[in-house]
């Protein structure tokens, strides 16, 4: 099973001239999702420990592995990459599932930014390997110029601070 990804990469509105040359082609990626379930054995935090009981009484840790599918990462690889921006949420960017994500839209549509996002809700592997990937527990989570940016936390204190403002215009024109 897969969920089919269409991420479209024209930019309808730009801070500076250079932006209008942007990529203008969709790139469609699809998630895999069969083996990722097997991926994660006890916890999605990578190397966490949890303890258990024994039949005796006994506490014991068990030291949990968790390994991203490399075909999940693979793919979030190139959709962070697609765009310039890029927001993984609850909802879409038309109708948030979530306060926190739609304060993230309320922030990129105030500063004028083209962005686009995908709707965790959608599919469960998705929403649970971009834990890992990003090693950031919740969301929604804000990718810019393919780099993990933050939750809704972090991107309210760089907007309210002006440094978001600098890096999407610094962003657009590269």
């Amino acid at each position: 099973m897969s969920l089919a990804i269409t991420v479209p990469s024209v930019f309808r509105t730009s801070p500076c001239p250079r932006a209008a040359e942007s990529r203008t082609t969709d790139v469609s990626l699809s998630l895999p999702t069969a083996h990722f379930g097997r991926a994660l054995r006890c916890s999605t935090i990578p190397n966490s420990s949890i303890v258990t009981g024994n039949r005796a009484g006994r506490l014991r840790s068990i030291r949990c592995l968790s390994a991203l599918d490399p075909n999940l990462k693979a793919t979030l690889d190139k959709v962070v990459t697609s765009q310039k921006i890029v927001l993984f949420m609850k909802g879409t960017k038309d109708f948030p599932q979530c306060g926190f994500s739609n304060t993230v839209v309320q922030i990129l549509r105030s500063l004028n930014s083209p962005f686009e996002t995908i709707n965790i809700l959608e599919n469960e592997a998705l929403r649970q390997g971009l834990k890992e990937y990003s090693s950031w527990p919740t969301f929604p989570q804000l990718y810019i110029d393919g780099e993990f940016f933050g939750g809704c936390d972090i991107t309210v204190e760089a907007y309210k601070s002006g440094e978001l403002q600098e890096l999407l215009e610094r962003t657009m024109c590269s």
